[in-house]
């Protein structure tokens, strides 16, 4: 149960940034549902470049 609380703590950022880019695209499907696919595609690019640049702290 420890390990997997660290885990979380120790990804919390991204998690976070997931469960965001998640409700925007969410929401803008719920208005049109072509604007919520683009938004899920960006958000997801600028995701993983967030998580690149970040990657180096281990």
């Amino acid at each position: 149960m420890k390990k997997l609380v660290k885990g979380l703590a120790t990804h919390l950022g991204e998690l976070v940034l997931l469960g965001g880019a998640a409700a925007v695209s969410v929401g803008c499907g719920l208005i049109y549902l072509p604007a919520g696919l683009i938004a899920g595609g960006v958000l997801s690019i600028a995701g993983a470049v967030l998580s690149m640049w970040g990657g180096d702290e281990k």
